[in-house]
């Protein structure tokens, strides 16, 4: 059941640039890893991580040396690491974060193959990553998801407990609900956030433009309707599914959430009996996609009929 769920979605839901924008080589110098054809930054870390799969994911490290956070960031799709530079440079500046961020199996330099289940193993390796190499704790993060990224986001959000925040950038409800305005989940949808979203604890936060084309302004405001811990949403009056970054209202908001995420620290410091931290090891910056028209037909036992799908980003 679980291949069958995963094959749905790698055929129409996944579309990584061709060719990369970028590659990995190590310095000659340093003997650091480091991304081709992407401005030189000293305080960017590029790791290589193996995943539950056997994939070797890119990841970077933006470091802030007065960071008051770490955002983990899931990009949306038909983009790739090094097209989000401008946009990691600009968040790093204007919020005072560290933001870490990857490629999905199969995109950029990352191994493999693009499926639901391996962003998840690809999310979980990063997490890893922040734990062991730089100490960082789930008081100290924020989950960051865009779009399809909001998938592998909300995976882990619903899994950890102690997050500092969770933000959820032109979200999706699921796969199919993109496509089709269905009422149930259905055994072979693919990120399912409308159920997951019911088990985060942290603060969320919601951006989404309201003359969205891709996925439809309903999916932001059903999702902040779900949340348990609600932050004041960001609703982006004209904004559209790739150009919410352009709007002055999305960094001031952001930087707003930051600053009510420090106050939430400061007068709420983890109990002491959950100061150790799980390992997770089981289970130009966003171009939009055009519609690509595919039949998709489902037996009506499941009360879905034959309808066209839509690629989604």
């Amino acid at each position: 059941m679980g291949n069958v769920t995963s094959n749905v979605a790698a055929k129409f839901a996944f579309f990584p640039p061709e060719p990369p924008t970028y590659g990995v080589t190590t310095d000659e110098e340093t003997g650091k890893l480091v991304l081709s054809r992407v401005s030189a930054d000293k305080n960017v870390e590029v790791h290589q991580l193996i995943t539950k799969s056997g994939n070797k994911v890119v990841a970077t490290f933006w470091r802030h040396p007065f960071a008051r956070f770490t955002i983990l960031y899931s990009h949306g799709n038909a983009a790739d690491l090094g097209q989000m530079v401008e946009l990691f440079i600009e968040l790093r500046a204007h919020l005072r974060v560290n933001i870490m961020s990857y490629d999905y199996s199969g995109y950029g330099a990352s191994t493999g193959k693009p499926s639901e289940f391996n962003t998840y193993y690809d999310i979980e390796a990063v997490y890893n990553c922040l734990r062991s190499d730089y100490g960082i704790k789930q008081e100290e993060m924020i989950l960051y998801g865009q779009s399809v990224g909001s998938g592998p986001t909300l995976h882990m959000a619903s899994r950890l407990k102690r997050l500092r925040g969770v933000v959820l950038h032109s979200a999706i409800l699921s796969g199919i609900r993109v496509l089709y305005p269905v009422k149930m989940t259905l055994w072979f949808d693919i990120y399912k956030n409308i159920d997951k979203i019911r088990h985060v604890s942290s603060q969320v936060l919601v951006i989404h433009g309201t003359k969205d084309e891709i996925v439809d302004f309903s999916h932001g405001k059903r999702l902040w309707e779900l949340a348990k811990e609600k932050y004041d949403p960001l609703w982006v009056k004209g904004g559209g599914h790739c150009n919410l970054e352009t709007y002055p209202e999305y960094i001031k908001h952001l930087r707003k959430y930051i600053n009510a995420m420090e106050k939430l620290s400061l007068n709420n410091p983890p109990p002491k009996e959950l100061t150790n931290e799980p390992s997770i090891t089981e289970t130009k910056h966003n171009r939009c996609l055009r519609f690509k028209k595919s039949v998709i037909r489902v037996n009506t036992r499941h009360r879905v009929t034959e309808n066209v799908g839509r690629e989604i980003i």
